[in-house]
């Protein structure tokens, strides 16, 4: 289990460093998304989630659907990377800026992190991790997104279980030895709340009910990513746009998909993440730094 989870985290923090190096002005969205994604397979792994690249006021779940959006000098982007093998799952994130703008906003997250990080060890209360990082993104002046978490995760269960809280929560619930968690702070200019924005184009499976309508893309979609997050766009490379278009609504409708929502700050705050995933030891393991 710990091999397959080390491998995912190393190819993770590949894709990562790789993804980073692109982002540049005038480059578009998706073809950075698609280039990830791509390097996420040659390294012999699989994407745990569509790539998403949130920028300035979006904290999360920007899936790049068309060719349309490109990075503009001052953007401030969020590019997050879950990468699994067989079912175990690295996630990782970082904060890349467009033109060198909002460092000190980026260092909140990153310090937070890295706070949070040594703090991953049994014992440790999920209060005292909050209380570190919201005391961080404080000090810099900003305000870490409270409705945001870190989580646990499983094999093949992303958020599973307990959650790593970006501020003072007072939770005493302690860690335990061989847990893992993606850690992830969110350090904004903004109140610190996000709500629910537009669609994303992100699926999860709610439940496999009977049906025949839309059928083969349930099939496929619970043959080739089981619990995990998907993209329509992954589904038009072997289906008609049309057949997904309707099999989507359909199975949206009967509650067997749900979408998520784009996540914008409640006050239209810049948003800077910082994210490692991190198995709960004596010292804890970082699985997603580049070795």
């Amino acid at each position: 289990m710990e091999t397959s989870y080390l491998k995912a985290g190393q190819i993770a923090a590949e894709a990562l460093e790789f993804g980073k190096k692109l982002i540049k002005e005038n480059v578009t969205l998706l073809s950075v998304a698609k280039q990830v994604e791509e390097k996420i397979f040659q390294l012999g792994g699989r994407p745990a989630f569509p790539v998403q690249l949130s920028k300035n006021e979006i904290a999360a779940h920007f899936c790049p659907l068309d060719e349309v959006e490109i990075f503009e000098n001052g953007d401030l982007v969020k590019l997050d990377v879950g990468v699994h093998i067989n079912g175990f799952i690295a996630d990782t994130a970082c904060t890349v800026s467009v033109g060198g703008g909002n460092l000190e906003l980026i260092k909140a997250s990153n310090d937070a992190l890295n706070d949070a990080i040594q703090k991953m060890t049994p014992g440790t209360t999920l209060g005292e991790i909050g209380a570190g990082i919201q005391e961080i993104i404080n000090a810099y002046g900003f305000n870490p997104i409270k409705n945001l978490s870190g989580h646990q995760i499983k094999q093949f269960e992303l958020h599973a279980g307990l959650s790593i809280p970006n501020f003072k929560n007072n939770s005493s619930v302690e860690l335990e030895e061989g847990q893992v968690f993606a850690v992830e702070p969110f350090a904004t200019t903004g109140e610190g709340f996000v709500k629910d924005g537009r669609p994303s184009g992100i699926y999860s499976i709610i439940e496999i009910k009977p049906t025949r309508a839309g059928r083969e893309i349930l099939d496929f979609i619970k043959r080739e990513y089981n619990q995990l997050p998907f993209t329509s766009r992954w589904l038009m490379k072997r289906f008609p746009e049309f057949k997904v278009s309707s099999s989507f609504r359909f199975l949206e409708r009967e509650g067997v998909v749900k979408q998520y929502p784009q996540l914008p700050e409640r006050s239209n705050g810049i948003v800077s993440q910082a994210e490692h995933t991190v198995i709960v030891k004596r010292k804890p393991l970082v699985i997603t730094k580049l070795i």
